[in-house]
């Protein structure tokens, strides 16, 4: 998979200067620009697959929003405001050097997107929202507050597993005995030289696990998870996608190949047709983070 360029802008907020990250896809010179914005305790590379693909075409910017990935924090707590997200953008967007911007913004970058719409000689022109409206019900205001800020980082899949049982009255999480396997739905990214595993209810990271099967052009289909066991990480999707050319990564199963379906010159490997499920190797995880 091809890899963003990271870049940082200066943005201004009530205690002085803050650098906001962003990562750029796609050719820096194409006047085409679309810009993705992440949730509220999501970070840029959420958008990885979607990036890849819109970078043939467009140039596509992905912000931390400041307080998250490689953005710096606030020194004022109070400064975490929809207004201040906004005033960001236009500094980014300032940066960028373009005169509007197509916008797709989930849930809290839906309602910065928003925001900015909503101005003036906006840029912003076409907006695209995911999982947000103009309005959020006071029941999901509190849903939200219930988790938000809470510690979330741990050094073993164990310590994490433990916060699990505790949340998983819902049965948001499906998890063995705590010193076996914990099947958990998940994502892997890679922060610095660290693998981090993300663990979350079923939804939750599944654009950045797709992602990172996105090996040679495989894509994952329907509800992958992961299993984790003493930094360990194997992923087992629902079925691959595979593209000419990245039979290479499944070698175990290159023999199966020809007896496959193809669809639209896509090799569909299917563990009910395959008889056994579709295992891959992940990096090994040096840290575990937890969405509720």
């Amino acid at each position: 998979m091809t890899e963003p360029r990271l870049h940082h802008v200066q943005c201004l907020d009530t205690r002085g200067l803050h650098r906001m990250a962003y990562w750029e896809w796609g050719d820096a010179a194409n006047p085409r620009v679309v810009v993705c914005v992440h949730g509220l305790t999501r970070q840029g590379r959420d958008f990885d697959t979607l990036a890849q693909d819109l970078a043939r075409d467009c140039r596509v910017i992905c912000p931390d929003v400041v307080g998250r990935g490689r953005s710096d924090w606030l020194a004022d707590p109070a400064g975490y405001t929809i207004p201040a997200y906004v005033a960001d953008m236009v500094t980014l967007v300032a940066r960028l050097g373009v005169e509007q911007v197509d916008w797709v913004g989930t849930s809290m970058g839906g309602l910065i997107g928003l925001g900015l719409a909503s101005l003036p000689n906006t840029p912003v022109r076409r907006l695209v929202l995911n999982d947000i409206g103009p309005a959020i019900e006071a029941a999901a205001l509190a849903r939200i507050g219930s988790y938000v800020g809470q510690p979330a980082h741990w050094q073993t899949v164990e310590e994490a597993a433990d916060v699990v049982h505790v949340r998983a009255h819902r049965r948001a999480f499906e998890l063995a005995s705590l010193s076996g396997w914990a099947r958990v739905h998940a994502a892997t990214i890679d922060l610095d030289d660290a693998r981090v595993l993300v663990v979350g209810p079923s939804g939750a990271g599944k654009t950045t696990l797709a992602a990172r099967l996105l090996l040679d052009g495989a894509d994952v289909q329907g509800d992958e998870s992961v299993l984790v066991r003493r930094g360990e990480s194997l992923a087992v999707p629902r079925a691959l996608h595979l593209k000419p050319g990245s039979d290479h990564i499944l070698p175990e199963l290159a023999e199966l190949l020809p007896t496959m379906p193809v669809l639209n010159g896509v090799t569909v490997l299917d563990p009910a047709r395959i008889g056994r499920p579709i295992v891959l190797r992940l990096a090994p995880v040096t840290h575990v983070v937890m969405l509720a």
